[in-house]
């Protein structure tokens, strides 16, 4: 709930850019990123400003060439934005940073429940890189990011692929991916695209499969599967991810985990 002393603990004034880190966030994410080897060439920027320079990028949705002067030369930041995509360092972020919050509010680390879905994104426009496909589903060109959430709405697994992949392909490689990082999984809620036995049999996790009510008509909150239509809702706000112009699908991929983990990391770093 608002009020002035939620807003006084919130509030980014002080900071250069409201996407920077704050010094309590900083404490949370420092452990878990790479640190400068003993030995080569020491690093020209800090590891801080460059995530920095990454965030903002991710939240205002502007181009690399475009990053204010305050930042870290654009170059460098896009260069270790592609460094720490490809050497997981997001993944195990939000890996990490799921198992933190999940103690932190009394529950077991690892997750015995778990939400199926994916969103379809459109593509950035003309001259944009990468293969992509077209969902008639949705009449959407571009890509589609599948998920798997915890019943809280904490991202466990992501995947990115061309839009024209159909839903239950995506989600057999989430429950598949699922197994060496969340073996506590048992029980999985998806919707009608997942119905069948190419999911259902993927793996020992059991698919129950949440439809609409008989008769229904118009919107209605569907049960447990109104948490991961809020995570998508809460990643939505960052405008790199309202549409899709990554050139590459780990890139994409990167950009969705990241802000998936820093919903965390705001979280994590709040005063109790």
């Amino acid at each position: 709930m608002w009020t002035p002393t939620a807003r006084a603990e919130l509030a980014r004034e002080s900071l250069p850019y409201a996407t920077c880190l704050t010094d309590s966030e900083w404490a949370v994410v420092a452990p878990l990123l790479p640190r400068p080897a003993r030995t080569g060439r020491p690093w020209r920027w800090p590891l801080r400003a460059v995530l920095d320079a990454i965030l903002y990028v991710l939240r205002t949705g502007c181009a690399w060439r475009h990053l204010p002067l305050d930042f870290p030369p654009w170059s460098s930041a896009h260069r270790w934005f592609l460094r720490l995509s490809q050497a997981g360092v997001f993944e195990r972020l939000a890996h990490a940073l799921t198992m933190a919050d999940r103690e932190r509010a009394g529950r077991e680390a690892s997750p015995s429940g778990a939400v199926l879905d994916a969103q379809a994104a459109r593509s950035g426009g003309v001259g944009v890189k990468g293969k992509r496909g077209y969902d008639p589903a949705r009449r959407v060109v571009g890509r589609k990011r599948h998920a798997l959430t915890d019943t809280d709405g904490r991202l466990l697994v992501a995947a990115v692929s061309p839009a024209d992949l159909h839903d239950s392909h995506g989600g057999v490689a989430l429950l598949r991916a699922s197994r060496g990082l969340w073996p506590f999984l048992a029980h999985c809620f998806a919707d009608r695209a997942y119905r069948g036995d190419r999911v259902g049999s993927a793996t020992a996790i059991t698919v129950e499969i949440v439809e609409s009510e008989e008769g229904q008509k118009g919107f209605a909150v569907q049960p447990r599967r109104w948490v991961i239509e809020r995570t998508f809702g809460w990643i939505a706000r960052c405008r790199r991810l309202a549409r899709d112009h990554e050139a590459t699908a780990s890139s994409a991929l990167a950009f969705f985990v990241l802000a998936a983990a820093m919903i965390l990391v705001r979280r994590l770093a709040r005063p109790l």
